[in-house]
């Protein structure tokens, strides 16, 4: 990405089970647990979910193996020249502004029956956390 190339399934695959697999750690150690990362594809949160497995299966889970992660979504939505803007601002970051319209072009926004709430990036920051803490709070579609 700092070479200005997107990243594909096949790069990003084994980072997501990496993922999964650090939640399934804190998840088995009950440690609540808050990860930020682009799951832009439904397969991505699928592997976040699932691990490895969601891959081949096209689900969160195989009989015998680990029950899916319980896992809320937060879709932070806003148009592009606002997220451009704040790109701009970022110092030191790895991705460049010119790959925001492949990040877009790859988003699959969630929808039901993922577990995720959607956020507007147009609400003050004090705004967007508190819609946040407060869907954590109180198990805002967190399955059962």
């Amino acid at each position: 990405m700092e070479e200005g190339i997107p990243l594909n399934d096949e790069d990003r695959i084994p980072w997501l089970c990496t993922l999964h697999d650090i939640l399934r750690r804190e998840d088995t150690s009950r440690q609540d647990t808050i990860l930020a990362c682009s799951a832009l594809k439904k397969m991505y949160r699928r592997v976040l979910i699932g691990g490895a497995s969601a891959i081949e299966s096209n689900q969160p889970e195989q009989p015998g193996e680990n029950p899916p992660l319980k896992i809320l979504f937060v879709h932070l939505d806003g148009p592009k020249d606002i997220i451009a803007a704040r790109l701009e601002k970022r110092r030191g970051h790895f991705m460049p502004l010119e790959l925001l319209q492949s990040q877009f072009d790859t988003l699959e926004p969630p929808s039901a029956p993922e577990n995720f709430i959607t956020v507007s990036l147009e609400k003050p920051l004090p705004e967007i956390l508190l819609q946040i803490e407060t869907a954590i709070l109180q198990g805002e579609a967190l399955p059962e």
